[in-house]
């Protein structure tokens, strides 16, 4: 029966996932010298890779889990809000740009809905860029413009600090405060600056006010890049109930992720418990909404049976052998859903005839 599982899932299933810290790491471990980088082996055999419990990822391994698109996450910590982090992230995205230009043979660049599917056709990765945290603008419209003509094509509004103009998921915290009750006037036009150039907003580690203001602002569909069900984990970093039912009105998605503490507001978890929360948010909202954001290379501490990217296929047999789930259904959820969204925010910038504004 697994092997019949696992038969039937390689046959028809290729996701796409839309959080990856691999970046940040090439930048801890080797300092975005990627002579020093051997993505086509298996990290888990090379130092300092195979020491970390931050590292899951490499090509063999990506193969393995039948990724067919991946959103590269260009981070930078909030230390370097308000000092550095414009160049940063200029250097992040470039690297991700070199890595794609490196290993060629099996990444390929794409920055639409369309390009994913050329790519896949290729068989080739897609490969997208997310920028991780609204620092990462400076708080300019016009670098937000730059950072979509390089190629970015989903931006989290905050990271773990607030932005001068939005509150993060750190201020729901005991002995935390909100700054701005949400978005301020400025992160409304920020959303919509977005809308017009076709990035999608990604509301993962923002407060629930600032996921209700963006959700009213924004007139394209909003995803959680890297999310769970906070009825299941009352963490900070997953969404409430009312957020997933305005999301489903929205047209939006959330990406479930597997950060244990996340999952099961613990230091344990298993791919089971992962479904559960993909389960959770189809029954309240349905299928039509949900994707996967592993965070892999983002967390330190996975589910048995999802250790890294190559696992995809253990949460997708796990949703099978359930009985409640049909081919078609995981097929959204691995990535149709994905590129629906990405595809009307695209529709959506089409129909926007305003120029941009000049802040």
């Amino acid at each position: 029966m697994e092997v019949e599982l696992h038969e039937l899932l390689i046959s028809t299933l290729d996701g796409i996932e839309c959080h990856n810290d691999l970046p940040w790491n090439i930048r801890k471990f080797v300092h975005n010298q990627l002579r020093d980088f051997k993505f086509n082996e298996d990290l888990r055999s090379v130092a300092p890779w195979s020491k970390s419990a931050w590292s899951h990822t490499d090509l063999l391994r990506l193969r393995r889990g039948m990724v067919g698109g991946q959103f590269w996450a260009a981070y930078v910590p909030c230390e370097s809000q308000h000092l550095n982090a414009v160049q940063l992230t200029l250097e992040q995205i470039d690297l991700i740009k070199r890595l794609i230009d490196k290993y060629e043979e099996h990444l390929q660049f794409a920055s639409s809905a369309n390009e994913i599917i050329e790519a896949h056709e290729q068989n080739r990765i897609a490969s997208l860029i997310g920028v991780e945290g609204g620092h990462s603008i400076g708080n300019s419209l016009a670098v937000l413009r730059i950072l979509y003509d390089l190629g970015v094509r989903y931006m989290t509004l905050t990271h773990t600090c607030n932005t001068p103009w939005a509150d993060s998921s750190s201020v729901e915290h005991r002995g935390k405060y909100p700054e701005h009750g949400g978005l301020t006037e400025f992160g409304k036009a920020v959303v919509r600056e977005m809308n017009r150039l076709g990035m999608m907003v990604d509301l993962s580690h923002a407060s629930v006010h600032t996921m209700k203001d963006a959700l009213a602002a924004s007139k394209a569909p909003v995803m959680f890049s890297h999310s769970s069900a906070f009825a299941l984990c009352n963490s900070s970093r997953n969404v409430p109930d009312d957020v997933l039912k305005s999301l489903a009105w929205n047209g939006g998605l959330v990406m479930v992720t597997f950060y244990n503490y996340f999952v099961k507001c613990g230091p344990k978890a298993t791919v089971a418990d992962v479904a559960e929360h993909i389960s959770y948010i189809r029954d309240l909202i349905g299928v039509d909404h949900i994707g996967v954001g592993g965070d892999f290379d983002g967390i330190n501490r996975t589910p048995r049976g999802l250790e890294d990217v190559s696992m995809y296929p253990e949460l997708f047999a796990e949703l099978l052998r359930s009985g409640h789930w049909t081919v078609g259904d995981l097929k959204k959820v691995a990535g149709l859903n994905l590129l629906r969204v990405f595809a009307k925010v695209e529709k959506v910038t089409a129909s926007m005839l305003t120029k941009c504004c000049d802040m």
